[in-house]
């Protein structure tokens, strides 16, 4: 009979999840998976700490891997929240001019919106800059808290779907641009004073950033749900699609499809498809609405100054030429860019890739990529205006001294914002490289 280990000696617990051999060293069969953008099915290399794997055909990093991704992703995750907490709790900013001074928090530059009957507007930035990343780091913190501790926590499966759609709506980043530009607006009409919850948000930024640059995701869903073998007579070095194969946009696990192009994920359970269903009727649609609500947006005043009783509406044009007469050239082509070609050209750029997806196979295909890749990349920095308007609205308020209001463009310059975002997902980049047999095939099973 084995004697019983003495309960004041503690049994060894296994290495966290994450801590042993990465997923290609612990598997002799190759591990597949097929392009996001191109469909070009390939086997992912041995990786070590730093080192990425890229399709080669077009390039899109596949893999990315990270030393102790747990432990980094989740120090990261819990320091970026203790920085949002005291730029939550502290003043953020204040500004004073000719006796009257006003301070403002963090989640004023939200509510202050409600005031002037801008409820949509006020959600947005709310959501985008604060809400939407404490939802991301507090799932970091749940997923690697339970792949640390051995075993994933309940939920963890949907908890790490989410993370892929919530990171394009996040804005934190956006909105300290904006703040700054907002501060170099009225640095020579009053005198400001950065709080405590500035420089703390500051560091949030930093650190949010730093969280989602960090998380090993194809590592993450190795560690949750380990990996089903690729489906039996998949071929690498070619297109998924003739083969009835797709790899999950979510985990990047390969899968078989059946006769319609459908399908689920047999690891995260994730819908899948050959290409996205109606994928140029919904971006020809959403650009439609884009454009539509780009005229009001630019025609109609985004804020209004009142200063010594005089009011002052501005566009978003007028806007940028003011801060050329005064001198601000940087951010007057910060808004610029930003505000006006930005949106303009996310419209453009993505109506022409609408027109020749269908046609010109592979003919410059990667070159449309990349641009697809940029435009999908810079679509979210359009909301600085936005964050401009909401920081000066609840930062300049001394009455007929002094005040901002929103105007109505707001609210339809956001909403082409929101609506650019979603035609670029809208769109497939997969669509660019099909071959004229696989539009047909594709045509026929979506």
């Amino acid at each position: 009979m084995p004697r019983p280990i003495p309960p004041h000696i503690a049994m060894p617990r296994p290495a966290p999840l994450v801590d042993r051999t990465p997923p290609e060293a612990r598997h002799s069969r190759r591990r597949l998976r097929a392009c996001h953008h191109c469909d070009w099915v390939m086997a992912l290399p041995p990786l070590n700490s730093g080192e990425q794997a890229n399709c080669p055909r077009c390039g899109h990093a596949e893999v990315r891997r990270h030393r102790y991704p747990a432990q980094r992703s989740m120090a990261l995750a819990l320091a970026s929240l203790i920085t949002l907490l005291v730029a939550v709790l502290h003043p953020f900013l204040g500004f004073s001019v000719q006796g009257v001074s006003n301070h403002i928090e963090l989640t004023q530059s939200a509510t202050q919106l409600l005031g002037f009957h801008e409820p949509v507007v006020a959600i947005a930035v709310l959501l985008t800059i604060m809400v939407l990343p404490s939802l991301y780091l507090l799932s970091v913190i749940w997923l690697q808290a339970g792949l640390l501790w051995g075993r994933p926590l309940p939920l963890s499966r949907g908890i790490a779907r989410s993370l892929a759609h919530l990171e394009p709506w996040m804005m934190a980043d956006v909105f300290l641009v904006g703040t700054l530009v907002s501060l170099i607006k009225i640095a020579g009409l009053a005198d400001i004073d950065l709080g405590a919850g500035f420089w703390a948000f500051g560091v949030f930024v930093v650190l949010l950033v730093a969280t989602s640059q960090s998380l090993d995701r194809d590592w993450l869903w190795f560690a949750l749900a380990g990996e089903p073998a690729a489906p039996d007579a998949t071929r690498t070095g070619e297109t998924a699609f003739p083969q009835g194969l797709t790899s999950c946009h979510t985990c990047g696990l390969i899968n078989r499809l059946d006769s319609q192009g459908k399908g689920r994920c047999r690891r995260c359970g994730e819908h899948l498809h050959s290409r996205r269903p109606m994928s140029l009727q919904r971006t020809w649609a959403l650009l439609a609405a884009a454009a539509i609500l780009y005229i009001p947006a630019n025609v109609y005043p985004i804020m209004t100054t009142t200063s010594f009783g005089r009011a002052d509406p501005s566009t978003i044009i007028g806007g940028v030429f003011k801060l050329i007469e005064t001198g601000s050239w940087p951010v007057a082509v910060v808004i610029l860019v930003a505000s006006v070609l930005v949106p303009l050209g996310k419209l453009v750029v993505l109506a022409w890739l609408c027109l020749v997806a269908p046609r010109a196979h592979q003919f410059n295909a990667l070159t449309r990529t990349r641009l697809y890749r940029l435009t999908e990349f810079i679509g979210r920095w359009s909301m600085v205006d936005i964050f401009v308007v909401a920081v000066l609205v609840a930062l300049i308020r001394a009455g007929q001294l002094m005040s901002i209001t929103p105007g109505p463009a707001a609210l339809a310059f956001g909403a082409v914002v929101v609506i650019t975002m979603l035609a670029a997902m809208s769109f497939d980049p997969r669509l660019i490289w099909d071959t004229p047999v696989e539009q047909q095939h594709k045509q026929g099973s979506v």
